[in-house]
């Protein structure tokens, strides 16, 4: 069997599918920009192509046309793209890629996951003090971990029957963030306390950290959104896997160390 490259080999989900391809016994390779490569540099992406069958695409930026180089030189080299993308890719950076992808004449597979569990390691400060502070606690996700998506790609890429296909995923139970907050208290033993920030005040401080007003507008939009309409639940992980799908108690439990 020809190689499987992984892209955004040093990430969660990269890592992850790695590991499972190993265990498999299936080669692959692990491609990062600590080892020489860059997506955004074709000229570093050609010879990771060599012998290689399919590519897990992770694109690093926000900007959809710069992946078009690339996708056009792997097109010309391997049979498969499995793009890494998100259930919300008509409105993101992510249905740019995907169209790119879809008219490049490469076959392909969309995996769309929903809220990844690990974004809540962004309260590990906050919850190492005991007072978690971010706006609509009661907005409900159905957060899914790395290693379930890493699985599902794991799947897609070693079995038939995938081509052209987009596959939405999800965790297995919708939980607020109010409630996520609790687990990873109860989880870790330490009493942690959910503390309603205004989401004004919200707005101003991750336009800050994430240097731009943009993201910042769409995640508290997102957030507000989820409090009367929580993101659904998907059954793709359970039907593709035969198992359910970790639950959000079962990842903090795996990254309970990150918190303490």
């Amino acid at each position: 069997m020809s190689d499987i490259l992984v892209t955004g080999a040093t990430g969660n989900v990269g890592r992850s599918l790695l590991s499972q391809l190993a265990e498999a016994g299936i080669p692959a390779r692990g491609a990062s920009r600590s080892t020489g490569f860059d997506l955004l540099r074709p000229e570093t992406v050609a010879p990771a192509l060599d012998g290689v069958e399919s590519v897990f695409l992770l694109w690093p930026t926000f900007d959809a046309e710069q992946a078009r180089p690339v996708v056009e030189l792997m097109a010309e080299r391997v049979r498969r793209i499995v793009y890494l993308s998100a259930t919300t890719a008509e409105n993101t950076f992510h249905g740019g890629v995907e169209r790119i992808i879809e008219h490049s004449g490469v076959g392909f597979t969309l995996l769309r996951p929903g809220g990844f569990a690990t974004n809540t390691l962004g309260w590990a400060d906050q919850i190492r003090a005991g007072v978690v502070q971010w706006p609509y606690g009661k907005a409900g996700r159905s957060l899914i971990h790395e290693a379930d998506i890493a699985a599902v790609a794991a799947h897609v890429l070693i079995t038939a029957g995938h081509s052209g296909r987009r596959y939405a995923l999800s965790g297995p139970e919708v939980i607020t963030q109010e409630e996520q907050v609790r687990v990873i208290g109860e989880v870790i033993g330490r009493e942690v306390v959910w503390e309603e920030l205004d989401p004004e005040v919200a707005r101003e401080r991750l336009a800050i950290e994430w240097g731009g007003r943009d993201f910042a507008d769409a995640a508290i939009a997102t957030w507000a959104s989820m409090v009367d309409s929580p993101e659904p639940v998907f059954d793709t992980v359970p039907l593709m896997l035969g198992r359910p799908a970790r639950t959000f108690r079962e990842w903090a439990e795996d990254h309970a160390s990150d918190f303490r």
